[in-house]
């Protein structure tokens, strides 16, 4: 099953690459594979090269898709972390 869910990058400085490791570390803990996905395009939400590729600035809408045993998790733990600015303090 593919799960998604929709979210906005809210950190001032964008998904450089201090979130981006957030995000990539975070992702790889889960066994389903994930992905970002923005206008069409989708990258591998664990690999930190790919996510750093998507040069996201702040107000940058994408979606967190998994599919996996346990693509549920993945996806809102993934959500809350853009959610909570990857623990940026702005």
């Amino acid at each position: 099953m593919v799960i998604e869910k929709q979210v906005t990058i809210l950190n001032r400085l964008g998904l450089h690459a201090r979130p981006a490791s957030r995000f990539a570390q975070l992702a790889s803990s889960f066994k389903s594979d994930v992905w970002l996905v923005r206008d069409g395009n989708e990258v591998d939400g664990k690999s930190i090269l790919e996510v750093l590729t998507f040069a996201c600035p702040s107000g940058t809408e994408l979606v967190v898709r998994a599919q996996g045993p346990d693509a549920r998790e993945a996806v809102e733990a993934l959500a809350s972390l853009v959610a909570t600015r990857f623990g940026e303090i702005d």
